[in-house]
């Protein structure tokens, strides 16, 4: 067998070898062809080499670029709870035997119109006679007052007369109000709930006999951290950022935008989240209460600082760039994120315009390291996120 060298064309101990090796055999055609392979050998040797050493150069150059000062928007998504505008429980304020019901679950009702009733035979007998005892008070105080205006009877006696009649009046209209308990109304108009009782149920006062919603409008309640509620609030004092948008359940939006009215007096200190309440209209009364959603807020920024995500490595729940200095050193800085978007984040601290900032190889580079560096415009890194994104 013989053994063939691979980093010299003359070799003058392998071939001495080589010779030995093969005595029987004709040697100048396998010099010649030992002299070939050998010299091929040491090219792919010298290019392969040439090839590392270029490889090693281009990664020894690493990408920066620098923050973007820009205005933006920052669009967040927040689970919510719809509820009608007003939604309340149709309880009995009287007892008896639920006599009819005049509508059914889930239809539309008008303000008055009758619901339920509970049978007022007992309520009709007090009342009649209520009225009986008031017509009585009433004769017998006109003719005491005729009395007293002959001085047959004193000043008190027809006082204690009057208050006898009043005393009556009162008990009658007691007795009216306890009939008109037993007519169920409703009280606005709205949408009837789930029937908890049939027709013909013994009921006892304060009995849930359904509820009533009225959907013309909702209230959208969703919960935001601090940071987004100090941005919401001087967005609010420039007259800009309380529309907001609901996604379904189903994923879609629905049709009309709604108003942040209202929100919570406190922040909630075990989440440190402040609810937010938004009015939607509802007038093809899509939504119902107790549904579920996303409300999707969008928050105005202006002349902020954008640096890439990328650019940014976390040390103990703080966020760090590598700044490049004049020399082309790094140098591991702190800086503040006061909002987070797709792929960017908004940097409030830390930074300034002018600053460059490494934007790959991160994790290959020391503190105070050289690098050398391939600059890219910021605006054109934030165009091409997708391309940079790892």
């Amino acid at each position: 067998m013989a053994f063939w060298p691979s980093h010299t064309c003359s070799d003058e101990h392998t071939l001495e070898r080589f010779q030995r090796t093969n005595s029987g055999l004709k040697v100048e055609p396998i010099m010649k062809l030992f002299a070939l392979l050998s010299c091929m050998s040491a090219v792919f040797v010298i290019t392969g080499c040439g090839h590392n050493a270029e490889e090693k150069e281009q990664e020894a150059i690493y990408l920066a670029t620098g923050p973007l000062r820009t205005d933006t928007s920052v669009t967040k998504d927040y689970v919510c709870q719809i509820h009608s505008i007003q939604h309340i429980e149709l309880r009995a304020l009287e007892k008896g035997y639920l006599d009819a019901i005049y509508v059914d679950e889930g239809q539309r009702v008008k303000e008055g119109q009758l619901l339920f009733q509970i049978r007022p035979v007992l309520y009709q007998a007090e009342v009649n006679s209520a009225e009986a005892e008031a017509e009585f008070a009433e004769i017998e105080y006109k003719n005491t007052k005729a009395l007293a205006d002959s001085n047959v009877v004193s000043p008190n006696e027809l006082a204690m007369a009057s208050a006898r009649w009043s005393k009556a009046k009162a008990e009658l209209a007691m007795a009216q109000a306890h009939l008109g308990f037993t007519a169920i109304r409703a009280p606005f108009d709205g949408i009837m709930g789930r029937f908890h009782v049939r027709k013909g149920s013994l009921l006892d006062e304060g009995d849930l006999l359904s509820e009533l919603s009225d959907n013309s409008s909702m209230w959208v309640y969703f919960n935001v951290p601090e940071a987004t509620y100090l941005v919401y609030e001087q967005n609010r004092q420039a007259d800009n950022g309380s529309i907001v948008r609901l996604k379904l359940a189903n994923g879609e939006e629905f049709g009309s935008e709604g108003r942040i009215t209202a929100i919570e007096s406190d922040f909630n200190n075990t989440t440190g989240n402040i609810a937010f309440r938004a009015t939607f209209p509802n007038p093809d009364l899509v939504l119902r209460h107790g549904q579920t959603g996303n409300i999707v807020m969008t928050s105005r920024l202006d002349d902020v600082l954008l640096i890439p995500q990328k650019a940014t490595f976390e040390v103990l729940d703080h966020r760090f760039v590598f700044v490049i200095d004049n020399e082309g050193n790094v140098h591991s800085t702190r800086v503040g994120i006061g909002q987070e978007l797709q792929h960017l984040f908004v940097v409030d601290k830390g930074l300034a315009e002018s600053d460059q900032i490494l934007l790959e190889g991160l994790r290959k580079v020391k503190d105070g390291e050289h690098v050398a560096v391939k600059f890219v415009a910021p605006d054109s890194v934030v165009k091409h996120l997708s391309l940079y994104a790892e």
